[in-house]
């Protein structure tokens, strides 16, 4: 079920930094369209820590009214507070979505058996499927193999979005966690290699621009086809680069604005693309064919 390539979509925004629900039914759109697996609604680059927990509703209600069962929608759950986690998990399982996506605690630097308690904890409170998610270079913790492994066990939780660029990372989750427990790359750059040595898929932010390019790379290396995987990822590779020129979403919500999906809103402390990126970016959105 957890499988295929997934985007950590974008909240679309107006100028005035409100959220643009029209741009967002366009998005689904687009996704439906390109062969994308399922949507991530307010991850980090859907700029979860500014958006109110009315807002997040809303988009995952809107969501699923338009796209379910075309596609896995998934909302992201995971704050600092294992209260606070617990109880965004209760609510947002009286929506009618598939699953969570609940990052470490950031900041706070938890131990690993705090990190197991805190899980296990948001499992036992939803009602829906869990996937957790370790990117130790944003939360300043590193969620270890061993750590979920035991998580794997867990009724409830069903998949680890591991952003880690390592593929031996991969291994050791595959192997320690067996069969019944999904793999996601969280890391565009080193998705391919992942997915050939065993992920089941990405959650990817370059699948808010190139949505077509990434299903049919996920599909290719899933089937083990190398050279066809390595085929349809070389023109995405800049892409993977730069949008990270600057913080996760400023470069890919004006690569959106510039292929005439959404306005320009972002909210602070994020700020627009930095000029001097304009011209680099764009020419990363040719490499791919996503912009004239």
């Amino acid at each position: 079920m957890y499988s295929g390539s997934l985007v950590a979509i974008v909240t679309p925004m107006r100028p005035d930094g409100s959220v643009d629900f029209a741009a967002w039914t366009r998005l689904l759109d687009f996704h439906l369209e390109n062969g994308t697996r399922g949507i991530v609604v307010a991850g980090t680059t859907g700029e979860s820590a500014t958006l109110s927990d009315s807002e997040l509703h809303e988009l995952a209600k809107r969501a699923s009214e338009h796209v379910r069962r075309k596609m896995l929608i998934v909302a992201g759950a995971g704050t600092s507070s294992t209260a606070t986690t617990v109880a965004r998990a209760r609510s947002l399982s009286e929506l009618p979505i598939d699953a969570l996506l609940v990052v470490t605690p950031a900041y706070v630097r938890p131990t690993q058996e705090g990190l197991f308690l805190h899980y296990s904890a948001v499992a036992e409170a939803s009602r829906l499927p869990v996937i957790l998610y370790n990117v130790p270079t944003r939360t300043a913790v590193d969620m270890l193999p061993q750590t979920v492994a035991r998580l794997a066990r867990v009724p409830n939780i069903k998949a680890v979005k591991e952003a880690v660029p390592e593929v031996a990372r991969v291994r050791a989750l595959r192997e320690a966690c067996g069969d019944g427990f999904f793999v996601l790359s969280g890391d565009d750059a080193s998705a391919r290699e992942t997915l050939l040595a065993g992920a089941h898929g990405v959650i990817s932010v370059t699948a808010n621009v190139a949505p077509r390019g990434m299903a049919d790379l996920v599909a290719a290396a899933r089937a083990g086809d190398r050279a066809a995987a390595e085929r349809i990822d070389a023109p995405l590779a800049a892409l993977h680069r730069d949008l990270f020129v600057e913080g996760n979403p400023i470069p890919v919500k004006w690569a959106l604005r510039q292929m005439g999906r959404i306005e320009g809103g972002i909210r602070l402390p994020l700020t627009e693309l930095s000029v001097g990126y304009h011209a680099r970016l764009a020419a990363s959105l040719r490499a791919a064919g996503v912009l004239k």
